[in-house]
Order: C-alpha cells, then structure tokens, then sequence
C-alpha cells in the first residue's frame, strides 16, 4: 500500500499468515493475542502515518480458544474485532466461531459494518449491519468458490449499502490440502454497480472515490422504500 492514499484499506481475511493451516497446532502457533499483536501493532502504524482506517483479517488467540477474525483499526489507534460467524470447511477444526452480533464501527461520520469471507451466503449477515446503519460493508475474503462476488452486488443492492470484498488470488498446496483462490476483489455501489472488480490472477491496489451518504437512501422509487416496506412480523 506503499504510495497509495485512502481513507480506508480493507485487506484479505487471515492475510498475513495464508488460510490453509495443516493442523490445529500450526494455526495457534500463528494466532495472536490483539493485545500484544504485531500485526495490529503494524496496522496501526499504518493507520497513524496515513490518517485512515484499516480493515483485515487475522488468527486470534483468546482464553476460549481460536478465532477467525477482523480488526478495524482507526487513525488514532482505536481497535475493535469482529469474529467470523459462519465457519467454512476445515476451519471448523481449528477455530470457534463467533458468538456475538455483527457489529458497526463509526470513522469520521461513516459506519462501518464487518464480515468474513463465507459470512457473505447468509443474508441475514448484511443485513443486520444494514439495520445498524452501515454504510460500508467491509468483507475481508479468502473465496475458493466461484459465486461470491455476483451475490455481493445483491447484498449490496438489497441493502442499499457500499460492499468491499478484498480476496486472495494464487493457491496453496499444503499437507494434503489445496485451496484455488478466485481473486476478484471489488467494490459495489448501492445500486449494484461494480465501481470496481480485480484481476483474478494478479495482486492490485485499488482505490475509488465514494460517498458514504449514498447508503442513506432506501428508496427503490417514489413509492417504495427498502425499509419503510419491510414486514418483519411475517419474516
């Protein structure tokens, strides 16, 4: 991110350590603990030196156990963790998942709103951030099957809500396990519009201007409204 500029970076879900842990053993002996963390040391230097927010996905060490989990990190060194609800595959063998409600984070009059990787195929995980008030919703990935990024322009759509999917592109063969992973991150509008959509196969950096407020704005048309026409008592 050296000589990029941006009020916030979100990056890939575990990406500092790779996501294909070979036992239980190996992915604590990887975790870190956020208090005494270096990564989120390092992330929050990076925040400090270039005035922004930072969202990205590491292993964290808790007296429970193992998580799979998201840092938010603000400019003033402000950290908050979001741990993954929906675990995938093999990570269920190494990690708890999370036991609290997706929570939104406030960044210069923004709200942020967090989930990870396989967290995208329930609905009712954008959703709750949308009912909070999110206006982003930051979504650190490592995806290995091909539909995510089509369903993130419907929670964007669905929700009235910007969406930043950051994922891995390259693969990893290890102890037996091989993971493809598809690359793609992007960066969805309100409306559903791809503002922008990366190589499948090649690392970018990539930054687009938005306007946070465009979230605010539930209505589909002059006579019907994302919320306002929500019938939850028959949900």
């Amino acid at each position: 991110m050296a000589g990029v500029d941006s009020d916030l970076f979100v990056l890939p879900e575990f990406c500092f350590t790779g996501y294909t842990f070979q036992s239980r053993r190996e992915a604590e002996s990887l975790a870190e603990d956020p208090v005494d963390s270096v990564s989120i040391g390092r992330m929050k230097e990076l925040a400090r030196a270039k005035n922004c927010a930072v969202v990205f996905g590491f292993c964290e060490r808790a007296p429970e156990g193992l998580f799979n989990s998201a840092a938010f990190i603000s400019p003033i060194g402000e950290t908050r963790i979001y741990r993954k609800l929906h675990l995938f595959l093999n990570e269920k063998e190494w990690f708890l998942p999370g036991g609290e409600r997706p929570q939104v984070f406030e960044f210069h009059g923004c709200r942020l709103g967090v989930m990870i990787c396989f967290d995208w195929i329930y609905p009712e995980v954008a959703r709750a951030l949308a009912l909070q008030g999110a206006h982003i919703i930051c979504h650190p990935a490592n995806l290995v099957m091909p539909y995510c990024q089509a369903a993130m322009v419907t929670r964007s759509l669905e929700n009235r809500v910007f969406s930043i999917t950051a994922n891995r592109i390259g693969e990893e063969v290890r102890g037996g396990f091989h993971n493809i992973f598809t690359g793609g991150s992007q960066i969805v509008s309100p409306q559903g519009d791809i503002l922008f959509r990366g190589s499948e196969n090649k690392e970018e950096v990539c930054v687009a201007d938005i306007t946070y407020q465009e979230s605010e704005d539930k209505a589909v048309n002059s006579k019907n409204n994302l919320w306002s026409d929500r019938r939850p008592e028959y949900y």
